[in-house]
């Protein structure tokens, strides 16, 4: 057993098994203490609350609570191992949510036969909840699952593999693309991978500027294209009327390379037919589409990300999900728009255009950060994000119509 096994291991079994636990608010020490924590003081919350729903924000915990719901199918990159297999992933996003957000959360994993039967499970539990993480669930379930939820639900719901992905590569490759000189909306982008992360991303980009008829999206199969007749309504919306069929063919003169797919797929010599300052984000874990040691011996005029922590410029969605979620819950937010998502963008590339605080270098292992081709994305441990990102997603959440609370909370202004 290698020694990082263990000790991952060791971490989530002592000294006591898991990684979060319930605390309480309020003080039970006596017996007046359980009268109003129980009967018969309960009873006044509960009237309040049969009368005015809305008033479980105040009497409740469901305002700071967000649900981080699996059924397994797409565990990090292991796989279909099911909903009890999840539970560690499940409770180390709640972990994230408490870290960064001071956001309770608590992990639920569903069985289930049917996408309806899943759909209708969380349903039924949305509203003892102020949001929904839903994560690890695969393609093409997903898509159908976080729309019906979003129908059927009156609190936000966010898939974050989808979205909360797609908000972090837009922050970065906007940024990449403002330091490389060029433009969203001219630029030619090679997508590899056609799952939940890709679509998510593509339709965030297009939605920031990028042209849908210059983005070519690939699959196991090669190039998606129009003539294809095996392609699921998502994967049809990226369909281009093209004669490319290889991932040679599309990269020559690309100027950007997004990888959500696995290890190695992206050669060298590939990469080399690459545009003039490309820019890659080569994002599969733990092993990247192409090793940056290798792209920047093939590619001194070149921007990359990675999903790694041990590499400049790290995709990691801790710096979106926990943020998105403070701020909708600050509002009461009823979902998570197209506005909130665009808003937390220019938030976290903002940040990263700013000096770097003394604790951030610290954190990080940092002698200096600067804005530049190996700083597009802010640090995880930056402690601006939190009002930054979440003030910014709840002011868009206001402004949008989406905020049962009309005023921006005051920690915000």
């Amino acid at each position: 057993m290698s020694d990082f096994r263990q000790k991952a291991l060791d971490y989530h079994a002592k000294p006591v098994p898991g990684k979060i636990s319930v605390e309480l608010t309020k003080p039970a020490e006596s017996v007046n203490d359980l009268a109003l924590a129980y009967s018969p003081g309960v009873a006044e919350p509960v009237r309040e609350i049969a009368a005015d729903p809305n008033a479980a924000y105040q009497y409740t915990a469901k305002g700071n609570m967000v649900a981080v719901i699996s059924n397994g199918t797409a565990i990090l990159g292991l796989g279909n191992l099911g909903p009890l297999a999840s539970k560690p992933v499940m409770e180390g996003k709640a972990l994230l949510f408490k870290r960064f957000a001071g956001l309770d959360s608590i992990d639920i994993e569903v069985k289930h036969r049917t996408t309806e039967e899943f759909i209708s499970t969380v349903a039924n539990i949305a509203d003892t909840f102020g949001g929904i993480n839903l994560e690890d669930i695969k393609a093409p379930e997903c898509f159908e699952i976080e729309q019906e939820l979003i129908k059927r639900c009156n609190v936000p719901v966010f898939h974050d593999d989808q979205h909360g992905t797609a908000i972090v590569t837009a922050a970065g490759m906007l940024n990449a693309l403002e330091i490389q000189d060029k433009s969203l909306h001219d630029v030619t982008i090679v997508c590899m991978g056609a799952g939940a992360a890709a679509v998510a991303c593509m339709e965030l980009l297009i939605t920031c500027g990028a042209q849908r008829e210059r983005i070519y999206m690939l699959d196991r199969k090669g190039v998606i294209h129009t003539r294809r007749d095996d392609l699921t309504p998502h994967k049809q919306l990226f369909a281009n009327n093209t004669d490319k069929r290889t991932l040679e063919d599309v990269l020559e003169d690309a100027d950007v390379f997004v990888g959500v797919s696995g290890p190695d797929v992206l050669p060298p010599e590939a990469l080399k037919l690459m545009a003039d300052k490309p820019i890659v984000f080569a994002c599969s874990n733990p092993d990247p589409e192409i090793k940056p040691e290798l792209a920047h011996e093939v590619r001194d005029d070149l921007i990359m990300a990675t999903g790694r922590s041990d590499y400049p410029n790290q995709v990691n969605n801790v710096l979106c999900f926990p943020f998105i979620f403070r701020g909708a819950l600050d509002v009461r937010a009823s979902a998570i728009n197209n506005e909130m998502k665009v808003a937390a963008v220019e938030a976290i590339r903002s940040i990263a255009k700013e000096p770097v605080p003394e604790e951030v270098l610290t954190a990080s292992n940092s002698d200096s950060l600067t804005f530049g081709k190996d700083y597009i994305i802010p640090k995880p441990m930056d402690p601006r994000l939190r009002k930054r990102v979440s003030g910014a997603v709840a002011k868009a959440a206001i402004e949008s119509g989406v905020a049962l609370i009309d005023t921006l909370p005051e920690q915000y202004k």
